[in-house]
């Protein structure tokens, strides 16, 4: 079994749409050099041929979009903003970033993804430019699972049911059915996507003595609560150091982890071979 699971952080590429190439600039720049060069002096409202105005990303005739921008991205707006009480506070959205009016700032990749080992090993990780879709879920675990042997017999993900539709509706579920099932985690669509029954027909799933499920199902979860903490440090690096810096981390939390489940073995291996008289052999 694996767990494929994603948290919503990332660091900034080119904002010009469908472009994730780096930054030109990373202290303020919004395109890649390509666009950079394209857009040169343009306004940076989407689909304006107009001049901006010094020190300012827009035209004056964009002058008040630019404005309000710049009101919202203020120190005092965030802060209010974030307030528990305020109901009212923005969340990251995929509509937010399809339906972009203008380069003011520069995108950000939308997740980092992982597939983790019931025991919480990583066994491997990506970053979405846009959305957690289930395209980009499945065409993830074909690159990691390329072939039937390769592939778990289980795989765990909250969105199971639209992968499974969407598996069906491009015809890969034809390969990933022959030996791979999609299990669902507590999620009320159980009855279709778990096979994870009481009565004992699916045993590596199920302890039926105990009522509980055998595997960890949410390992990623615990991983990306850990991750989450080094966000405010994450986002503002170049995605080459976004990328090192993940993957050292990921690296150490998995030794971590599996020096954990050695000395686990290890304890139980010493108790089962301790005496009855209190000795150890």
């Amino acid at each position: 079994m694996v767990v494929i699971d994603g948290i919503v952080m990332g660091p900034q590429h080119c904002a010009y749409d469908n472009c994730s190439n780096t930054l030109v600039n990373h202290r303020g720049g919004v395109f890649c050099d390509v666009h950079n060069l394209e857009f040169g002096a343009r306004c940076r409202v989407r689909d304006c041929p107009n001049q901006k105005i010094n020190n300012t990303q827009a035209c004056n005739e964009h002058q008040e979009m630019w404005l309000k921008y710049n009101l919202e991205h203020s120190s005092d707006y965030l802060n209010a903003e974030n307030l528990p009480w305020n109901k009212t506070r923005r969340r990251h959205s995929d509509n937010e970033i399809s339906n972009k009016k203008h380069y003011f700032s520069a995108s950000r990749y939308y997740c980092v993804e992982t597939i983790c080992a019931p025991c919480g090993a990583v066994i491997a990780w990506t970053k979405f430019v846009k959305s957690e879709s289930a395209t980009n879920i499945l065409k993830f675990l074909e690159d990691v699972f390329p072939n039937e042997e390769s592939r778990p017999d289980y795989i765990c993900i909250d969105k199971a049911c639209k992968v499974l539709r969407t598996a069906v509706a491009n015809g890969s579920w034809v390969y990933w059915f022959k030996g791979s099932h999609f299990v669902v985690d507590d999620h009320p669509c159980r009855k279709w996507c778990n096979p994870a029954p009481q009565d004992g027909s699916a045993p590596n799933l199920v302890y039926i003595a105990q009522d509980r499920d055998a595997f960890n199902t949410q390992a990623c979860e615990q991983l990306n609560s850990w991750l989450g903490g080094f966000e405010s440090i994450m986002k503002h690096m170049t995605p080459s150091n976004f990328n090192w810096f993940i993957h050292s981390m990921i690296f150490h939390h998995t030794q971590h982890v599996i020096k954990q489940q050695n000395s686990q073995n290890f304890s139980t291996i010493s108790e089962d071979l301790e005496l009855d008289d209190g000795t150890e052999i």
